[in-house]
């Protein structure tokens, strides 16, 4: 995890940078699944509210490598402008970048009537309580490809620390335990 690229979501008049994340995002993880990689990562650095319109993709040169060779920004390249593959800066952080689900969710509660886990007073209130502790993390909005249901990724960023943390990621650059570098 010692080399990354930057892919800058240009300013567009009719798109903006939220959802052109959400594309670009959609053909990371697409990439990623077709590559089985589990050794790259992702860091949103211009993240604040939302994710911003920085995308870096963090891995080994040949990983690197080997995911541009995908051609995965196809018909977003007019949107971004994607840097060459770089170094990680000597000083830099290191912080986990993983998935945050809420406790509480619609689909959870399906599954709950469906067993008969919840009485059907308690529905009421499960939904009263699942709609006032919403995430307020930043997100991308993906599409499945299998049923074309929109569903939301909500980011969780670790503390920063000295030392990096090895380990896997899954198809979408995450992971609760592994670090990527941070600057």
């Amino acid at each position: 995890m010692d080399y990354y690229f930057d892919v800058l979501i240009l300013p567009d008049t009719e798109f903006p940078p939220a959802i052109l994340m959400n594309s670009l995002y959609t053909k990371l993880h697409k990439a990623l699944w077709d590559l089985k990689s589990t050794t790259i990562g992702v860091s949103f650095p211009r993240c604040k509210v939302t994710l911003g319109n920085l995308l870096r993709i963090h891995g080994t040169d040949s990983d690197l490598r080997e995911l541009q060779a995908q051609n995965w920004i196809g018909g977003m390249s007019g949107y971004c402008k994607v840097s060459e593959i770089l170094p990680v800066p000597k000083n830099a952080n290191f912080r986990t970048v993983s998935r945050k689900q809420p406790n509480m969710s619609q689909s959870k509660l399906n599954r709950l009537i469906k067993r008969g886990s919840i009485p059907e007073d308690e529905i009421k209130q499960y939904k009263a309580k699942m709609f006032s502790k919403g995430l307020d993390e930043p997100y991308v909005e993906l599409v499945s490809k299998s049923n074309s249901h929109k569903h939301r990724r909500y980011f969780e960023f670790g503390e920063l620390q000295e030392t990096p943390t090895l380990g896997v990621f899954d198809q979408f650059g995450l992971s609760k335990t592994a670090t990527i570098p941070y600057f």
